[in-house]
C-alpha cells in the first residue's frame, strides 16, 4: 500500500515538471508590455491593407487602402471611393498627410495627389508623373514639400502647386528613405551604417546600438508621446525603443497580424496603430492587465492565495494549478479533474469542488475527497469561510458546514429552496445571505432560514460591505439593498455594460469590479451611489477586457494583500493592481456627423465630418435626427460601454445653465420632436470610460422658421385686410337697409308688371272673346225670325266660348308655379298643338326625350317661351298652308331648343323690313328670356323654327 501511495507522487511530480516545463516557454509572450488588437474586413475595413495612416485637426484616423479612402472614428469605418466621392480621382490610396492648414493630402498609386479641404477635393494631375507620393515635409515657411518614389519632388507654395520646383529641401530625401525621423524638441533620429542613433543638433544624445531588424526594409517610422522611437519593417514586424535604451519586437508571434508593416501613426491617447500588408489595421497599446507567468491559459473557474503569496487556480477540466514566483505546478483531482472552486482556510488548508466528484481537501501532496461532505453533492459550486472560521459548501442536494470536527447539513426541511445555493456572504452583524439560482435570496440567522423579497430571482454572486449587500444576477443586472431598500442598475436603466454578472470584487480604490460575458467591467461606487440616490441617470462603467469571464463558482476573483485584482477568465487568470491605472483625464471630442429632417439626410458631403452653421426647420417639419460621434480609440475593441453621450436643447440668447442634460447612454443618435418656432442650440458632449466629460462638445444652431401666419409680413397684412374687412362691414351695414329697400321695390315693381301681363292678357283674349260673345248674342236677338241667321250666331258664340275657355286655362297654367318645369312647358305646348292641329286638320307628329332633365322654368320664360310658340303653331295653320306639322325638343347640357317645321309654302321675303308683327313679338319674346329666335326653310320644303331657350338645372 505504501509503495502504490509513493509510486503515484512520484508520478504526479514528473507530470508537474513536464507541465511546468510546457509552460516555461509561453512566459516571452506573457512578459510584452502590449496589447495588440486587429481591424479587418470583418469589421468594416473595406481592404486588408492598410498602406496609409494618419490623425487630422479633428481627431479622425484616416486610413489609405487600395479600396478607398477610409474614415475611423475608433468605433465605425467610413469609406470614400470614386462612386460616392466627386473629385476623388483614384480608389487605391497609398499616402496620407495633413498640413498645418488643415488640408489632407491624399497620395494615389497612379492618378497623383488631390487635397481634400472642408469636404471639397481638389486635384493634381500634374503630380501622377513623378509615381507614388512616399513622403511629404512641411518648412518654416508653411511650404509643402512632397517627394516621389522615382526622385521627383513638387512643392505647394502659396496655394499653388510647383511641379518642377529649383531647389528643395535637402533632408526631404533622407527623410522619404526613413534615413532620418524627425522627433519632438528638435531631435533627429538616424537609421544609417546599421546603427540607430537619437541626435539633437550636431549632438549625439544616445547611441541605440546596432538595427534590430537586420536587413530588413524600413518602411513606415514614428515617434511616440515620450520621444521613443517605433520603426515598421517589412517583414520583421515592428520594433519600439523604450526610454531605458531596449527594444520591444513586435511579430505575428506577439499577436501583430502581419510582419509586413506599411504604416504607423501615434494617436493623442498614446495608442501606436499599425497598417500592415494583408492583415487589416492593429492598434498596439501598453498593457495594464497580466496574466501570471507559467499559468494555464485554460478556461479558469475560481482563485485563491495562501500565506505564501501562492495562486491556487481551478481551471475547470483541467484540475488545479499552484502558482508562486513564475512557477506552476499542476495537480490533478478526482478521476476527472472538473474542478470548479478552490478555498484556502485560516488554517491553510486547501479546499476544491469539483463538477461530479464532490468535495475534496489538499492533503499528503494531493487532493483526497471529503467523505463527511458526500451529503452536499456531487456538484459542488460555492465554497465559503466565515469570520468564526466555519467552512461552507453548497452543492446540488443542500448547504454543509464544517466547524473543523463534525459536518452539519441543510437542506429543504431546513427552510432552503428547490434550486441550488450558487453564492453565500456574511453581513456585519455576522448574518449568512443565500443567493439561488431561482428562487431568489435568503438569509440565515441564529440557525434558521427565511425568504428575503428581492426584486430578483436569478441570482449568480454576492458581495457584503459597508455599502450594504450586492447581488449580481444571471440576465437582470446589479441590485444593491441597503437599510430595507432596493434599487437595481442594468444595461436599459443605469449604463451598466452587461446584466449577465459572474462574480464581484471591491478594490482598495473604490471601485466594484464585475466579471461578465461582456467582459470585466469596473465601476465606481461613487457614481453608484449617484445613480441609487437619482443624482445620475447613469453609472460610470468602464470596460477593461473584453475576453468573457468566468461563472458559477465561488470564490472567483481574488484580492491580494498587496491591493492586486486576479480575475478568472475563459482564456486564463488575468491580474492588475488598481493603483497603477490611470484615469484617461482626455475628454473624447465630439463630432456632428449626420442631420435628417423627417427622415431625409440633409448632408450632402460625406467627406466632411463635422457640420457647421445652422439647420432651417419649416413649420411642417415633424422630426429632427441628429447623429453625432465620439472619437475614442483607447477602448477595447467590441466593447459595450465605451463613449457616453448627453444632450440639451438650448434658446439661443437666453442662460441655460439650469437646464437639465438627456442622458442617452451609448446611443449615438438624438431624436427631437416636433418644435416651436424660434432659435435653438443643440449641444451634445460625451464622457469616457472613466467619467471625464467634454465640457465644449459640439453645438448644432436650429432655426425653426414660424408658419405663416405668425411672420411680420403676415400680420401687417392681416392687420390691414382686418381693417378694411372692418370697413367693408361698415359699408355693408350701412348700405344693406338701402338694398333691401330696393329689392322691395323691384319686387314691387316685378309684381307689378305680373299684374300688368295678367291685366292686359285677359282685358285680350277675356275681354276680346267676351265682347264678342256679347254682340253675336244681339244679332241673334235681332235676328231671331230668321233661324239660319240665329244658327249661325249660336256656332260663332260656342266657338269664341271654346276659344275663351282656352285662353283662360293658358293663363291659369301661366299662373300655376308647380308648372315651373320643363318637362310641363313641353307637355302643354305638345297638347296644345296636338289640340290646335287636329281642328285644322294638319297631320301633327311629336319627338321628346324620353326622360326630361328635373330642370327649373322660370314662369316669365315659361309664359314667353309658350307665346312664341303658340304663334309659330297659329302660322303654320295660318299662313303655311301645311298639311303636315312637326315639334321636336332637343337638349344640350346647358339649353333646350323647341323646333316647329311644317310642309307649307315656305318663307317670304323676312328681311327687317318686311318681318311681320308675329315674326317680331316672336324674337322680341326670345330675346327677353335671353334666348334665340332662329326661322329657316326647310330643308325639303316648308319652314323650320327653332326657340333656343338657355337650362337652369335645379
Amino acid at each position: 500500500m505504501l509503495c502504490r501511495q509513493l509510486k503515484r507522487k512520484i508520478h504526479i511530480l514528473l507530470f508537474c515538471l513536464v507541465v511546468t516545463l510546457a509552460l516555461a516557454g509561453r512566459v516571452v509572450a506573457g512578459d510584452l508590455p502590449f496589447i495588440v488588437d486587429v481591424w479587418n474586413t470583418e469589421d468594416g475595413l473595406p481592404q486588408s491593407s492598410v498602406i496609409a495612416l494618419t490623425q487630422t485637426h479633428d481627431g479622425y484616423l484616416w486610413l489609405g487602402t487600395l479600396n478607398g479612402l477610409v474614415r475611423f472614428d475608433g468605433k465605425t469605418f467610413t469609406r470614400f471611393n470614386v462612386n460616392n466621392t466627386p473629385g476623388l480621382p483614384s480608389n487605391r490610396i497609398v499616402f496620407l498627410f495633413e498640413d498645418s492648414q488643415q488640408i489632407l493630402w491624399v497620395g494615389t498609386e497612379s492618378a497623383g495627389l488631390c487635397a481634400v479641404k472642408n469636404g471639397a477635393v481638389q486635384n493634381f494631375p500634374e503630380t501622377s508623373a513623378g509615381g507614388i507620393v512616399n513622403c511629404a515635409f512641411e518648412d518654416g515657411s508653411s511650404n509643402i514639400w512632397f517627394s516621389a518614389e522615382n526622385g521627383k519632388f513638387f512643392c505647394w507654395k502659396n496655394g499653388k502647386m510647383d511641379s518642377h520646383p529649383t531647389i528643395f529641401p535637402a533632408q526631404l530625401f533622407y527623410r522619404a528613405a526613413h534615413v532620418f525621423v524627425s522627433g519632438k524638441n528638435g531631435a533627429i533620429w538616424h537609421l544609417q551604417n546599421g546603427r540607430v542613433e537619437k541626435w539633437r543638433g550636431n549632438r549625439l544624445e544616445k547611441d541605440f546600438g546596432a538595427m534590430p531588424w537586420g536587413n530588413a526594409h524600413v518602411s513606415a517610422t514614428t515617434e511616440d508621446a515620450s520621444g521613443n522611437l517605433v520603426v515598421g519593417t517589412q517583414g520583421a514586424g515592428l520594433f519600439w525603443f523604450q526610454s531605458d535604451g531596449s527594444c520591444v519586437h513586435i511579430s505575428k508571434d506577439e499577436g501583430l497580424s502581419h510582419n509586413i508593416v506599411l504604416s504607423l501613426s501615434l494617436d493623442r491617447e498614446g495608442n501606436l496603430w499599425a497598417g500592415t500588408d494583408g492583415g487589416g489595421l492593429n492598434r498596439i497599446k501598453r498593457k495594464v492587465f497580466f496574466s501570471p507567468a507559467g499559468l494555464s491559459t485554460e478556461t479558469a473557474q475560481s482563485v485563491a492565495q495562501d500565506a505564501a503569496g501562492g495562486l491556487w487556480v481551478a481551471f475547470n477540466s483541467h484540475g488545479l494549478a499552484y502558482w508562486q514566483t513564475n512557477t506552476a505546478t499542476s495537480y490533478g483531482i478526482g478521476t476527472y479533474s472538473n474542478a470548479w472552486t478552490v478555498l484556502v482556510d485560516k488554517h491553510q488548508q486547501i479546499w476544491a469542488g469539483t463538477r461530479g466528484e464532490g468535495l475534496f481537501r489538499f492533503m499528503s501532496y494531493y487532493f483526497q475527497p471529503v467523505l463527511g461532505a458526500q451529503k452536499i453533492g456531487r456538484e459542488i459550486y460555492v465554497l465559503f469561510e466565515d469570520r468564526a472560521g466555519k467552512i461552507w459548501a453548497a452543492g446540488e442536494n443542500g448547504l454543509g458546514s464544517f466547524d473543523g470536527a463534525n459536518w452539519n447539513y441543510l437542506t429543504a426541511h431546513d427552510g432552503l429552496p428547490a434550486s441550488a445555493v450558487r453564492a453565500i456572504a456574511e453581513d456585519a452583524q455576522g448574518n449568512l445571505w443565500l443567493g439561488t439560482e431561482r428562487d431568489g435570496l435568503f438569509q440565515l440567522r441564529d440557525g434558521k432560514i427565511s425568504a428575503v423579497v428581492a426584486p430578483v430571482k436569478d441570482v449568480s454572486c454576492l458581495l457584503a460591505d459597508a455599502d450594504g449587500l450586492w447581488v449580481g444576477t444571471s440576465g437582470h443586472g446589479l441590485a444593491r439593498l441597503q437599510n430595507g431598500n432596493w434599487k437595481i442598475c442594468s444595461t436599459l436603466n443605469g449604463g451598466l455594460a452587461s446584466d449577465s454578472i459572474g462574480y464581484l470584487i471591491n478594490d482598495d480604490e473604490g471601485n466594484l469590479w464585475l466579471g461578465s460575458y461582456e467582459g470585466l467591467l469596473r465601476v465606481e461606487k461613487k457614481s453608484l451611489a449617484d445613480f441609487i440616490a437619482g443624482a445620475a441617470k447613469s453609472v460610470s462603467c468602464r470596460t477593461f477586457l473584453t475576453r468573457e469571464c468566468s461563472a458559477g463558482a465561488q470564490p472567483a476573483a481574488l484580492r491580494a494583500p498587496d491591493g492586486k485584482l486576479f480575475f478568472p477568465t475563459l482564456v486564463g487568470v488575468a491580474a492588475v493592481n488598481p493603483a497603477d491605472l490611470k484615469l484617461d483625464t482626455n475628454p473624447p471630442p465630439v463630432v456632428i456627423e449626420s442631420i435628417f429632417v423627417d427622415g431625409v439626410e440633409q448632408k450632402t458631403n460625406a467627406l466632411s465630418a463635422a457640420w457647421n452653421g445652422t439647420i432651417a426647420l419649416t413649420p411642417d417639419n415633424e422630426q429632427l435626427e441628429i447623429q453625432f460621434a465620439s472619437l475614442n480609440f483607447s477602448a477595447p475593441k467590441n466593447t459595450v460601454g465605451g463613449a457616453r453621450f448627453k444632450y440639451r436643447l438650448e434658446a439661443r440668447g437666453k442662460n441655460n445653465s439650469g437646464k437639465n442634460w438627456t442622458d442617452i447612454g451609448g446611443e449615438r443618435v438624438a431624436h427631437i420632436p416636433k418644435l416651436q418656432p424660434g432659435n435653438y442650440v443643440f449641444h451634445v458632449v460625451a464622457g469616457n470610460e472613466d467619467g471625464v466629460w467634454s465640457d465644449a462638445g459640439a453645438t448644432l444652431g436650429v432655426a425653426v422658421e414660424p408658419p405663416f401666419w405668425r411672420k411680420p409680413s403676415f400680420l401687417i397684412s392681416a392687420t390691414l385686410v382686418f381693417l378694411g374687412t372692418l370697413a367693408g362691414i361698415i359699408y355693408l351695414i350701412s348700405t344693406a337697409k338701402l338694398k333691401r329697400q330696393l329689392r322691395a321695390h323691384r319686387q314691387k315693381e316685378l309684381l307689378e308688371k305680373e299684374r300688368s301681363r295678367i291685366a292686359r292678357d285677359l282685358h285680350d283674349q277675356l275681354g276680346a272673346n267676351l265682347t264678342q260673345v256679347a254682340l253675336l248674342g244681339e244679332l241673334a236677338e235681332a235676328d231671331k225670325h230668321l233661324p239660319d241667321e240665329v244658327e249661325l250666331h249660336a256656332q260663332q258664340i260656342s266657338l269664341t266660348a271654346r276659344d275663351t275657355t282656352r285662353s283662360l286655362d293658358e293663363i291659369v297654367w301661366a299662373l300655376n308655379s308647380s308648372n315651373d318645369t320643363l318637362e310641363s312647358l313641353a307637355n302643354y305646348a305638345c297638347k296644345y298643338a296636338q289640340d290646335y292641329f287636329a281642328l285644322a286638320g294638319v297631320r301633327y307628329r311629336a319627338e321628346l326625350p324620353t326622360q326630361l332633365p328635373p330642370a327649373t322654368i322660370l314662369p316669365e320664360v315659361r309664359h314667353n317661351v309658350f307665346l312664341a310658340f303658340k304663334e309659330a303653331v297659329n302660322n303654320v295653320v295660318k299662313h303655311a298652308q301645311a298639311s303636315e306639322a312637326r315639334v321636336k325638343l332637343e337638349l344640350q347640357p346647358d339649353k333646350f331648343i323647341l323646333i316647329i317645321a311644317d310642309n307649307g309654302r315656305g318663307l317670304g321675303d323676312i328681311s327687317e323690313k318686311k318681318l311681320r308683327n308675329g315674326l317680331k313679338n316672336m324674337r322680341k319674346r326670345l330675346a327677353d328670356v335671353h334666348g334665340e329666335f332662329e326661322i329657316e326653310p326647310g330643308s325639303q320644303g316648308g319652314t323650320v323654327v327653332r326657340l333656343v331657350v338657355p337650362l337652369v338645372k335645379k
